[in-house]
């Protein structure tokens, strides 16, 4: 068995140590999500006095929420792949085919989506963008801002993954 290089090891843990505290911090975002539903439910249905803000507020905390659990999500393997060839392959050959995948299309996509999100929250900040969806009217840049973050976290972690697909392609083992 080869021995992974130490630089290639420091570097895959640190960037999974930074998905895994991120995740583990973003999960929390669940606590205030749960408690303006469970505060709008008990408005709305016992004392008849549904809020203005309840909507917005718990579209905002789970768009944030799914956003930026992206990369902890990569991290872990829990995006979709189709798995009826995969998983007969070798772990070389997995790891060259997702090398490759990673050069093709996440990099330059993740990339792309960087800069259009980038763009769209300056733009938003630019404006002191508000939502139209109700009279209470909240900003829109926080979360805006939020899918440059996201994208970024994520393509950071693709870092780490393409590092590790380059070492199963290399030398037939996983990381």
């Amino acid at each position: 068995m080869d021995r992974p290089p130490t630089t290639l090891l420091r570097i895959t843990r640190a960037i999974d140590g930074l998905s895994e505290w991120t995740g583990r911090i973003v999960a929390l975002l669940i606590l205030p999500l749960v408690a303006g539903l469970t505060y709008e439910v008990i408005a709305r249905y016992v004392f008849h006095a549904p809020t203005a803000w309840a909507y917005d507020t718990t579209y905002m905390l789970y768009g944030s929420h799914f956003m930026l659990g992206a990369a902890y999500t990569l991290l872990k393997g829990g995006h979709i792949r189709t798995d009826i060839f995969y998983q007969n392959w070798s772990p070389r050959r997995q790891g060259l085919i997702d090398a490759t995948l990673y050069l093709l299309f996440f990099f330059p996509g993740m990339l792309f989506f960087l800069w259009m999100g980038w763009q769209e929250a300056l733009h938003s900040w630019q404006i002191l963008e508000r939502a139209e969806t109700t009279a209470w009217r909240p900003p829109l840049y926080p979360l805006k801002t939020v899918i440059p973050i996201a994208v970024l976290l994520v393509l950071i972690q693709g870092v780490s993954e393409f590092l590790k697909s380059l070492h199963a392609a290399r030398t037939g083992e996983r990381l």
